[in-house]
């Protein structure tokens, strides 16, 4: 199974459909993944620095969603690019204009030159910058109603739940163990460190033992 492979830390959610029934899956799961699907950065284009969005499984650059059903599963993924331009290399380039500015008209450029030259050397690698890409599997159980979000970051897994909900219309909740306590009833109480895990159990055997 895809999803499998790769890193194995993951969150899993439970899933509830929200106000539109699912009689038609497979054209449910791709309307909704289509309306949050990645748009890449076009680094010539505007000043993002970052996008983020729902891309098929097998091909982190194809948003049609036709086969993402396998199984009792939805297999596919979310992307985030992000595009930065280093502050070295802005530095470099800076300094560089400078002594050369310095040089031609005898005279350090004033701020609002050096404003400008910023913005233009900003903008030139900008054009030049490659994206970095993450990839975050996700896993969806038509059958037993759960998510599982392959992401190590909590940031990351909050944002791709937050887009699950608002895309497909979802209502998501951790399946963590206090989760599942908290839904079963059981009291905080119960929940709490007994005597044997946290080693009190021994220490009042031994303090017995010396008295004795």
């Amino acid at each position: 199974m895809p999803v499998l492979g790769g890193a194995v830390t993951f969150a899993r959610f439970r899933w509830e459909p929200g106000k539109k029934p699912l009689s038609d899956t497979r054209r449910w799961l791709a309307k909704g993944l289509a309306s949050a699907a990645f748009e890449p950065l076009d680094p010539a284009k505007g000043d993002e620095e970052r996008a983020a969005g729902f891309v098929e499984l097998e091909d982190q650059d194809a948003t049609s969603f036709a086969s993402i059903i396998q199984g009792e599963y939805a297999l596919f993924a979310f992307r985030i690019d992000t595009l930065k331009v280093p502050g070295a290399a802005l530095r470099t380039e800076l300094e560089r204009w400078r002594v050369a500015f310095e040089k031609e008209h005898g005279r350090p450029p004033a701020k609002r030159e050096k404003a400008e030259r910023k913005e233009a050397v900003r903008h030139l690698l900008r054009q030049r910058a490659t994206p970095t890409s993450r990839v975050h599997d996700v896993s969806l159980n038509l059958k037993a109603g759960q998510v599982q979000i392959w992401a190590a970051s909590r940031k990351a897994v909050d944002e791709i739940a937050a887009a699950l909900e608002g895309a497909l219309e979802l209502k998501l909740a951790p399946l963590t163990p206090g989760a599942l306590a908290a839904k079963a009833g059981t009291p905080d109480a119960a929940l709490a460190p007994t005597p044997e895990l946290v080693g009190l159990e021994s220490s009042r055997r031994e303090v017995s033992d010396v008295e004795a």
